[in-house]
């Protein structure tokens, strides 16, 4: 024992010692897995819901192949599930009325106390149920098909064994930099956005003290930089001259056209999108993201300080990443395909990777500006708070309330409230991307000239307005 335990203590104090780097390399693995967890879902979600038909019917969906022994199992898997759900409910519910009738809140009940094995059962009673309704469904013709969401996963797989076809007469350097000048902006933006507060480890498991110092902490952001949200702005620019690239070495002239609308579009709506940020601005008095989200939990979410600010935000950024109603760069009943028109296998896929990724950096952007990041609504870093009132069992006047304190002590804890905000940041991030999903499967595609008139002679003019609106309330409320 001693040795194991001296062994843990070595690893734990190299990583110590190598947290300058595991640290960042962490943040960057969780962002990625983010960002590729959410594109797929958004490709299936659009299929089923747009012109692809035969999605929503029950084509043969991509799965893999499951042994017999592991089909037979399954069912067993499933009734195993849904005994463990009774058990622990029966479990559950004896403690309970332990704990009301004879107050044994804190006696032990092998290896728990009868508290904790209630709160365990609370927890493991409902999600083995689940697991116990869902485990059959993953599966269809003996293979697993996860509700079809490894299609996407195996079209990205085959998409790279197709042919990679260059034209003869284009410009082959270009050619291949096009995509990837396309997708990096998409992924390096997510590095400012912070998407949890910060994390002190030595109180993971307790709930954070008041004051004093606290330790080791890690911020949950993989870059915090002094000019932060105009680092987005200067590296989603240059998406423009991917698509443009695109369109020019293609030696096509439809894709040509589908370059020069995807610049001159993008261009035009980032004039929208930066100036409707600037009543943002003047009211947070900052530029970094982090803050920005501090002053929305002291004192309340964006949208609605700055209404108009985010309707122009949201349908800037919808053009922005040139989805349906302005997707007129790749108009197929008008120019083909557009800019990627000649794109094929892998570098078309490179494409499409960076529009849906585009999708969920702006949701996450739009989340973190206007609806409080990782905020949740009366939850502190210290646990959960209402008007003056903390959810604290234990400090409660009614002796029955005392006995279940192990509720409020898991949920006050720091790890608790640390995975309920970022909970908070994705689901509301996977909101506004269905959001935008909706504005797809609803609007038709505007003409190039609507696109262009909406921007310069609306909302340009209603961001400029704004600006002007935000500066009087200010200067209102300043000398009240």
């Amino acid at each position: 024992m001693e040795l194991i335990s001296s062994l843990l203590e070595s690893v734990w104090s190299l990583l110590g010692a190598a947290s300058w780097l595991v640290e960042p390399l962490l943040k960057i693995v969780f962002v990625l897995a983010i960002l590729l967890g959410f594109a797929p879902i958004l490709t299936w979600a659009e299929r089923r819901q747009s012109a692809m038909m035969q999605d929503r019917v029950g084509p043969y969906k991509a799965g893999f192949p499951m042994p017999a022994f592991v089909m037979d199992a399954v069912p067993k898997a499933a009734l195993g599930a849904l005994a463990v759900s009774v058990i622990t409910g029966v479990t559950g519910i004896g403690c309970f009325l332990a704990m009301v009738l004879f107050h044994m809140a804190d006696e032990v009940l092998f290896p728990f106390t009868y508290g904790t094995t209630f709160f365990l059962c609370l927890v493991l009673s409902p999600a083995h149920y689940v697991a116990y309704k869902i485990l059959p469904t993953l599966f269809e013709d003996n293979r697993l098909t996860v509700y079809g969401l490894l299609h996407p996963a195996a079209d990205a797989l085959k998409a790279f064994w197709k042919e990679d076809f260059i034209p003869p007469r284009g410009d082959k350097l270009l050619f291949a930099l096009a995509p990837m000048i396309a997708v990096f902006p998409a992924f390096a933006t997510f590095a400012v956005i912070p998407f949890g507060p910060t994390v002190y480890w030595e109180h993971l498991f307790q709930p954070l003290p008041d004051g004093g110092d606290l330790g080791v902490s890690s911020v949950l952001q993989v870059a915090s930089i002094n000019v932060g949200i105009l680092y987005m702005f200067a590296i989603a620019g240059t998406g423009i001259v991917g698509a443009a690239i695109a369109g020019y070495s293609s030696d096509n002239k439809y894709a040509l056209l589908g370059g020069l609308r995807a610049a001159s579009q993008m261009v035009s709506y980032e004039v929208t999108l930066g100036l409707s940020l600037v009543g943002c601005f003047m009211v947070y008095d900052t530029l970094l993201l982090s803050d920005m989200v501090t002053w929305q939990i002291d004192h309340v979410w964006g949208i609605l300080v700055q209404p108009l600010a985010f309707v122009l935000f949201f349908v800037a950024s919808i053009a922005e990443y040139k989805r349906v109603p302005f997707d007129v760069p790749e108009g197929e009943s008008e120019i083909v395909a557009g800019y990627f028109l000649e794109y094929s296998s892998g570098k078309w896929l490179i494409f499409m990777t960076g529009e849906f990724v585009e999708v969920v950096v702006s949701s996450a952007l739009i989340a973190t500006v206007f609806l409080g990041g990782y905020d949740v609504p009366f939850l502190t870093p210290h646990g959960w708070e209402a008007f003056g009132w903390r959810f604290d069992l234990a400090a409660s006047d009614v002796a029955l309330l005392r006995e279940f304190h192990v509720i409020s002590d898991v949920l006050n804890s720091h790890i608790a409230v640390v995975l309920a905000q970022i909970g908070a940041f994705l689901v509301k991030m996977a909101a506004l991307c269905w959001l935008s999903l909706q504005v797809r499967w609803t609007m038709p595609r505007f003409r190039y000239d609507q696109v262009m008139q909406l921007c310069w002679k609306i909302m340009l003019p209603a961001s400029l307005l704004n600006v002007l609106v935000t500066g009087i309330l200010i200067l209102f409320f300043q000398e009240l």
